[in-house]
């Protein structure tokens, strides 16, 4: 039995709080679309975000099962009623969807739709979106409009406050966009500061080493010490170079505070209810900390974008003289097997490299509709 909608301030409230828990936009779009679904009380919901070539950039259905929504085919076009919304920047609300003279029509396996209620999402002047929603949960009299005025100026509201959030989710995604660049980009120049000298020295000095062989062996011997020396330095800057790149607050809090914080900001952005659990683990090598943060921040990341999932734990315990990571969601779950075969590896190469590489082991547990495990132990120190 379904849940009858709420209504009033809590309803609002509660849809707005959802907006604001999230910071990728994908989830924001979701959520906007659920949020305006529930609080009209409307059969079909959809959110579509425009490209500059008459398609969708993203385009964000609810009441649409996964298998109808691969049955319709490909995202629409801005044609029609949807170009209206887009173009025109005007509210649509519609008693009958098909009979206005903009209706161009839909695939066949798209679901039947007759009163409507549309409206662009404004960010100033620009119009970045357009929300809709068909087949309101009530009774009307034939050839009337189940939505109104009231729906329309409480779709408003709603609008204004997606604009906000969809606004603030792209310039997150941004700002980490660039704050990778512009890492990469430093470490980039600290590397071929630091170590191309030392990598041209050491091919000069192997060069005179050749040259000198035949003729003076002993300075040839002398030649091969200093790139031995060379080789060295050059190793010692590249690993450098990699631990400026170990989170500062791993080295501050440790592996548990980093872990338990990272987290609780997570339990707060997503939908899903994450939680961790830390026992018993005492301070591991630093690269098996680095490495078990990694591959946690890796498995959290696909649990919140692709599982679907409303659970994840995440526990560190202690085992013999290391510990043993696990990441557990009851999501979707897929077949490892049939993953790797279509050459598609969520993540997990890097992951057992990142496992094997401080001497530990990574396994994974999973099965359509059945949710993930991902367990990683080290041995510690």
């Amino acid at each position: 039995m379904s849940q009858a909608p709420r209504s009033g301030l809590a309803a609002v409230s509660s849809a707005l709080l959802a907006m604001s828990r999230h910071l990728e936009v994908r989830d924001v779009l979701k959520t906007i679309v659920a949020s305006a679904r529930e609080l009209l009380d409307a059969q079909y919901a959809a959110l579509g975000v425009p490209d500059d070539h008459g398609g969708f950039a993203q385009f964000v259905v609810d009441g649409v099962s996964d298998h109808q929504w691969k049955a319709i085919g490909p995202l629409p076009r801005q044609h029609g009623i949807l170009a209206a919304m887009l173009q025109e920047a005007e509210v649509e609300r519609l008693a009958d969807v098909r009979k206005d003279p903009r209706f161009e029509g839909w695939p066949s396996a798209h679901p039947d739709m007759s009163d409507f209620l549309g409206l662009p999402i404004r960010d100033g002047d620009e119009v970045i979106g357009a929300l809709f929603l068909a087949n309101k949960n009530c009774p009307k009299p034939e050839g009337s409009c189940g939505f109104t005025a009231e729906d329309e100026e409480l779709l408003g509201i709603l609008a204004q406050h997606a604009a906000i959030a969809l606004t603030n989710a792209r310039l997150y995604e941004r700002s980490r966009e660039l704050t990778i660049a512009e890492e990469r980009s430093r470490l980039a120049h600290e590397l071929h500061d630091a170590v191309s000298q030392k990598l041209f020295s050491l091919r000069l000095t192997a060069q005179a080493a050749t040259a000198l062989v035949d003729r003076d062996p002993a300075r040839a011997k002398g030649e091969m010490h200093q790139v031995a020396v060379l080789a060295a330095e050059a190793v010692d800057e590249l690993r450098a170079a990699v631990v400026e790149l170990r989170p500062a607050a791993l080295d501050e809090d440790g592996l548990v505070a980093t872990l338990r914080t990272q987290i609780q900001v997570l339990d707060r952005a997503h939908t899903a209810r994450v939680t961790f659990a830390g026992r018993g683990v005492k301070a591991l090598p630093s690269a098996q900390e680095e490495a078990l943060l990694r591959v946690a921040q890796e498995a959290l990341h696909n649990a919140l974008r692709h599982s679907g999932g409303e659970h994840v734990d995440v526990t560190l315990d202690r085992r013999g003289g290391g510990a043993v990571l696990r990441i557990t969601d009851d999501g979707s779950g897929f077949d490892p097997k049939a993953v790797r075969r279509a050459g598609r590896h969520l993540g997990l190469v890097s992951m057992r490299d990142r496992a094997s590489g401080v001497g530990g082991t990574l396994t994974v547990e999973s099965a359509p509709g059945k949710g993930t495990v991902i367990e990683m132990e080290v041995p510690g120190g």
